[in-house]
C-alpha cells in the first residue's frame, strides 16, 4: 500500500478567522467605515394651515410622477461619528406618495361636503441631499402638484398648478429638518391653491356652476339701413328702399334675427344678457309702383311679425335649466339654427297659403293667429 500524498489544497475555512480579523484593519486602513442603518420612511405629519376651504373640497391625491421608486435621496448616518458621508439612498414616505400626502391633506385640511371636488395630482415631489463641508448636509426640496376639478357633468378640468421648493442645512447626524422642511412646501401649495380658489370662484368662468339668461329686445332707431322691430312703430313704405324687381309680386320685405350675448360671472353664476335683434333690411327690401297699399303694406308687416313670434319661442328655450356652463355657446348656436330654419319654413308656408296676400280671406286668418300670438307673448296688448 503507497503511503497517503500530503493535502496540497487545505480547507478554505482554515483561513476564514484570519480574514475575519483582517476586515476591521482594512477597513481602516481604507479610510472607510460601515454606513448605518438604512434611513427609515418618512411620516409626513398633518400641518396647521390656518385656512378654512369654503370653495372647494380634496377628494383624492393621484401620483403621476414616472418614477415612483421614492420621493427623498438622503444622506445616511454615519456608523462612527466623524466619518465621511456615504451615498444618498432612496427613501419614501410611509405609506408611498400618494398615500401619505392623501392622508395629510385630508387631515390639514378637513373635507367639507357640497363642495367642489378636486383631486390633487403629484407631478413631482422630490427630496435630494448632497454633502456639504464640516460635516454638513445641503437639501433641496421640489413640488410641483396640479389641482384637477372633478366636475359633475363633464371630463376633470385643470385649474392651476403650484410649483415650489426649499432648501435647507443640517448635520449628517441628525435628518430632523427633511420631513418638517417637506411638511411646509405641501403646506404652502394648500395655501396657495385656497387662495387661488377663493379669488376664482366668483369670477371665473370655468368656475360657474349655473348659467341665468335674461333678455331684452334691441328696438333702436338708429341704424340707418336697418330698422328694429318695435311693436309700435310699424312699417312703412318709406323702409322699402331697394330696387324694385320685375315678377309677379307687389312688395318683398327682407326680415330676419339675431342675438348677441355678454356673459359675466357673479358669485359663481354666468350671468348672460343676451340681446335678441328682430330687424328689417330696408336696401333689400322694395315695393313696386302702384304697389304701396295698405293691404300690401300688412301683408310685408306680417312677415315681420312672423320673425319675432319665432324669436319669442327662441327666446323660451334658452331657459336656465337647458344651458350648461360648459356648453351654454353651442347650445345657443344650435338653438338659433333652429329657430331659424323654423322662421324660413314659417315664412314660406304664410306666403303659400295666402297666396302672396292675393288671398284676402286666407290673410286675414293668419292677421288673427299672428296678432293671438304676438299677445300670448305680450308682445302687443
Amino acid at each position: 500500500m503507497m503511503p497517503a500524498l500530503p493535502d496540497l489544497n487545505p480547507p478554505r475555512h482554515r483561513v476564514i478567522p484570519t480574514l475575519r480579523w483582517m476586515l476591521p484593519l482594512l477597513w481602516m486602513l481604507l479610510g472607510a467605515v460601515p454606513a448605518g442603518p438604512p434611513p427609515k420612511p418618512l411620516l409626513l405629519l398633518p400641518a396647521p394651515l390656518g385656512i378654512q376651504a369654503t370653495t372647494f373640497s380634496v377628494a383624492d391625491v393621484r401620483d403621476d410622477r414616472a418614477d415612483r421608486t421614492a420621493v427623498a435621496w438622503l444622506l445616511p448616518v454615519p456608523a462612527r461619528p466623524g466619518a465621511p458621508a456615504g451615498p444618498a439612498l432612496a427613501t419614501d414616505l410611509q405609506g408611498g406618495a400618494a398615500e401619505a400626502l392623501r392622508q395629510f391633506v385630508w387631515k390639514s385640511l378637513p373635507r367639507t361636503t357640497g363642495q367642489r371636488p378636486i383631486v390633487v395630482r403629484i407631478k413631482e415631489l422630490r427630496v435630494q441631499e448632497t454633502a456639504a463641508p464640516g460635516g454638513q448636509v445641503e437639501g433641496r426640496v421640489s413640488v410641483r402638484l396640479a389641482f384637477e376639478w372633478q366636475r359633475p357633468d363633464g371630463p376633470p378640468l385643470l385649474l392651476t398648478e403650484y410649483r415650489g421648493g426649499a432648501r435647507y442645512g443640517r448635520p449628517l447626524t441628525s435628518p430632523a429638518l427633511v420631513e418638517p422642511t417637506l411638511r411646509q412646501t405641501l403646506a404652502d401649495a394648500l395655501r396657495y391653491f385656497n387662495g387661488w380658489m377663493t379669488q376664482a370662484a366668483d369670477h371665473d368662468v370655468r368656475l360657474a356652476t349655473a348659467v341665468q339668461p335674461t333678455f331684452r329686445q334691441d328696438q333702436r332707431q338708429t341704424e340707418p339701413d336697418t330698422l328694429f322691430y318695435d311693436p309700435t312703430r310699424p312699417l312703412r313704405w318709406a323702409d322699402f328702399t331697394g330696387r324694385p324687381q320685375p315678377g309677379e309680386y307687389a312688395a318683398t320685405v327682407f326680415p330676419g334675427f339675431a342675438y348677441r350675448g355678454q356673459p359675466r360671472v357673479v358669485r359663481g353664476v354666468v350671468q348672460l344678457g343676451l340681446t335678441l335683434q328682430v330687424f328689417v333690411v330696408r336696401s333689400s327690401s322694395w315695393v313696386g309702383p302702384g304697389q304701396q297699399t295698405p293691404y300690401n303694406l300688412n301683408h310685408e308687416q306680417r312677415h315681420f311679425d312672423i320673425v319675432r313670434l319665432v324669436t319669442e319661442r327662441f327666446r323660451r328655450k334658452a331657459t336656465a335649466d337647458s344651458l350648461t356652463v360648459e356648453d351654454y355657446n353651442s347650445i345657443l348656436q344650435l338653438q338659433y339654427l333652429k329657430s331659424f330654419t323654423e322662421m324660413n319654413r314659417l315664412q314660406d308656408q304664410y306666403d303659400l297659403e295666402t297666396r302672396h296676400g292675393q288671398d284676402a280671406a286666407t290673410q286675414e286668418r293668419w292677421n288673427q293667429r299672428i296678432d293671438a300670438e304676438l299677445r300670448g307673448y305680450g308682445v302687443i296688448q
